[in-house]
């Protein structure tokens, strides 16, 4: 299974808890499911509202579940920006 980082930004960091934290999945899917048992409540309602980058990549309106995640890949988890 793939294993990498995942990193938060701005209201996503401050509902994490952390700035970012290892993933071990093979698709986004699988990595948020992971996120949302280790922190419920206020991030998993962030996450809703969140885009999501792959190496990268903006994820944009592809499924979740189709997305594979890559070997030492990054999801950057982005949520909504004021002014931007």
């Amino acid at each position: 299974m793939p294993a990498g980082t995942i990193r938060y930004w701005a209201a996503a960091k401050a509902a994490a808890g952390t700035a970012e934290e290892p993933y071990a999945a093979a698709t986004l899917e699988e990595a948020l499911d992971a996120v949302r048992e280790r922190h419920p409540g206020e991030l998993s309602r962030v996450l809703q509202r969140c885009s999501f980058l792959i190496d990268g990549d903006p994820v944009g309106t592809r499924s979740h579940e189709t997305v594979r995640l890559a070997e030492g890949g990054t999801v950057e988890v982005l949520p909504p920006f004021a002014g931007g």
